[in-house]
């Protein structure tokens, strides 16, 4: 198909320095959990970027210094001639498809607890660590000695960054690291040239551009990312005048909100270009070309970003995450093919827990170098042969997308009226809608594959599946929530959980409407609890939440959801509970217990709704299982369970599984490789 001529903005060509950008494509710094402890698996993952259409493509935060050292997080690594090979690897698989690489030269100051190389980082001022981990340390307090260090450190590093081949070099002003510290009032209290008023406190910076514009001259564009308030109109600390005393000196300005929870934020709570006005006066005070992200995801919004003058590239992380095929999908006039974000931030959760990104909507994510995997691409089917998917959630919906790709005759057959298992249910719930996206861009999919039959409302039991004769049978049949209380507190059912009064999750999603006062135990403490909590309160009924650990939904702080789910909870009118674990149920009240001393209290309620731990919808598997020779004598080949129906997870985790499955189906597994070194 051709481009809708609309779009062609997108598509022009655009000069950064003394290099030219062959599109307004522009995946910017993100994290990826392999920095330098993973080079292949992050040099293959960039250059899949770079072969989707992205006309630049930039490494995750870059260290220039041991004293800058984010262990356990594998940042990428920028400070020896090793680092210099490691990231060729990745300026060559982005060369290959004619896109720029871009690396974000990084001192993390008082943000670094230096767990690894045991150095002292330096800061503005002694500060202590607020990192994730939030160490125990300090930061030491930079004198002019030290001054001239870090100059020097930022000068050694460009000259690596040229090495290695990178277009465009990045000094790295923003997110509460040592250069954004300096311009901040709230840490530079320093008497010095350096603080004070703002010509004073943006010296540093001033300097360092100075210094990095020297080494990379004609060679290598300037880039510099800073931060700028959210709410640009009240500016306390002065970003913006300290902006305006540099605005003409890089070559390109990478701009995000001085508020992390809101540029990375959840679709819960954040939506698409939420930043554009931010970005909008930024682009008033400067001539050269500015990035800014804001989860991108259609088509028109990108356009809008660029014809109105608010920036001159689409900036992204989560969207080239989702699809690193986007670009090319809007060249191509393939607008419903694009794989959308849903903003869930598992990707960011995995990094944050210091392990490769993975993502919701493209199973492939991390798995490029791994095992192989392209997100455009499959291997055809081994044979013809045919494949029975029993349950149409999401990793039934994936395995029979990617089956389809590859050519397999495929039967999808799902007990309910409509596609989508877990996802219909929750997408509904008060910020969830984008979660729909991993149902919708599925079936989308597969309507257009004559090669794959679809039967809703058909629950099949053994006999059914033995007799459609099919060659490979998976089963993806989902799970249910406990309404029983065991999970990680509870090792057994609490007293009085039989109760109409104790009500189930399925049961309130499929429409029961409680009324009265509703305690809802939260032991899943991801994103559920709070959002069931939220409906609730909009159907007017009264919401007590306990949890047993210190804090509600404790995994949403990997998620960025933690803290705008608690701030919606409280303006909502929900009452707080932490470090109570459930007991009883009795008489209209929930008895619960103190998780450290054991003292005993209750809470009236007319409803009580427990979320802990889920059971597998495995009972046609173990049927089947236990018929397997039958299976096998009547021409069966394969017969598998997936997912949830296999283990419950989140759902990246469904969707991985259906993907693996289909994937690996007539391959000869080889498992997927290793990127570490190997002593000889």
């Amino acid at each position: 198909m051709a481009r809708d001529p609309r779009f062609d903005p997108l598509f022009e060509p655009l000069r950064i320095g003394p290099v030219t950008a062959p599109n307004r494509f522009y995946q910017v710094p993100h994290c990826t959990g392999m920095g330098y402890l993973r080079p292949q698996m992050l040099a293959e993952m960039r250059g899949v970027k770079a072969e989707g259409g992205w006309g630049v493509v930039c490494t995750e935060y870059c260290s220039i210094h041991e004293s800058s050292d984010e262990t356990p997080y594998p940042c990428a690594s920028l400070r020896d001639d090793d680092d210099v090979s490691n990231l060729r690897l990745m300026t060559e698989k982005v060369h290959a498809h004619g896109a720029l690489a871009g690396v974000e030269l990084w001192y993390g100051g008082h943000g670094s607890a230096n767990l690894y190389s045991r150095a002292t980082s330096l800061d503005v001022a002694s500060l202590p660590n607020d990192a994730t981990l939030g160490v125990p340390a300090q930061s030491q307090a930079m004198d002019r000695s030290d001054i001239r260090a870090f100059r020097k450190m930022y000068r050694e590093a460009a000259k690596r960054a040229l090495q290695a081949d990178f277009d465009i070099v990045y000094v790295y002003a923003n997110h509460y690291y040592l250069l954004h510290n300096f311009l901040n009032p709230d840490f530079n209290r320093r008497s010095d040239e350096y603080g004070g008023p703002a010509a004073n406190r943006v010296r540093l910076l001033r300097e360092v551009i100075d210094d990095v514009a020297a080494i990379v001259a004609g060679r290598s564009a300037l880039a510099v990312r800073y931060s700028i308030p959210r709410d640009y109109e009240n500016d306390p600390k002065g970003l913006l005048e300290c902006f305006s005393l540099i605005a003409e000196l890089p070559d390109l300005w990478d701009i995000t909100v001085d508020d992390y929870g809101y540029e990375m934020g959840s679709s819960r709570f954040v939506r698409e270009a939420s930043n554009q006005e931010a970005m909008r006066k930024i682009r008033s005070m400067t001539s050269r070309p500015v990035v800014g992200v804001g989860r991108f995801t259609s088509p028109d919004t990108m356009l809008a970003q660029i014809a109105g003058g608010i920036q001159d590239f689409i900036g992204a992380a989560r969207p080239s995450i989702a699809d690193p095929f986007l670009p090319q999908k809007i060249s191509q006039g393939r607008l419903e093919d694009i794989r959308e974000c849903i903003g869930c931030n598992v990707c960011y959760a995995h990094d944050s827990l210091a392990v490769p990104i993975r993502c919701t909507q493209n199973p492939t994510m991390g798995e490029e170098w791994r095992r192989g995997w392209h997100p455009e691409k499959v291997t055809p089917s081994h044979a013809d042969e045919t494949v029975l998917i029993v349950g149409a959630g999401p990793a039934g919906l994936e395995a029979a997308c990617t089956l389809g790709r590859r050519g397999y005759r495929v039967t999808l057959a799902e007990a309910e009226t409509e596609l989508g298992g877990r996802i219909n249910r929750e997408s509904s719930l008060p910020g969830l809608a984008e979660y729909a996206r991993v149902r919708d861009w599925r079936i989308e999919q597969l309507a257009r594959m004559p090669n794959v039959d679809i039967y809703p409302d058909n629950r099949l039991d053994t006999d059914a599946v033995l007799r459609l004769d099919s060659q490979h049978v998976i089963l993806a049949t989902g799970a249910r929530w406990r309404s029983d209380g065991v999970g990680r507190w509870r090792r057994q059912a609490f007293a009085g959980c039989e109760q109409d009064a104790v009500i189930g999750v399925e049961q309130l999603l499929d429409g029961f409407n409680p009324g009265g006062h509703v305690v809802i135990y939260d032991d899943d403490h991801y994103y559920l609890g709070s959002a069931l909590a939220l409906y609730l309160r909009a159907q007017g009924a009264g919401v007590t939440m306990v949890s047993p650990q210190d804090s509600l939904g404790g995994w949403g702080k990997f998620t960025t959801e933690h803290r705008p789910a608690m701030r919606a909870l409280i303006e909502a009118g929900v009452q707080v509970v932490t470090a109570r674990g459930l007991v009883e149920f009795a008489d209209g009240r929930a008895e619960f217990e103190c998780v450290y001393g054991g003292a005993r209290t209750s809470i009236a309620a007319d409803y009580l709704l427990p979320i802990s731990a889920r059971v597998s919808n495995d009972e046609l598997w173990r049927e089947l299982d236990a018929r397997r020779d039958e299976f096998g004598t009547a021409g069966g080949l394969s017969l598998q369970r997936i997912g949830d129906c296999r283990a419950p997870g989140i759902i990246a985790q469904a969707v991985f599984a259906g993907h693996l499955a289909a994937r690996d189906l007539g391959q000869a597994s080889i498992g997927p490789k290793r990127d570490r070194v190997v002593l000889s």
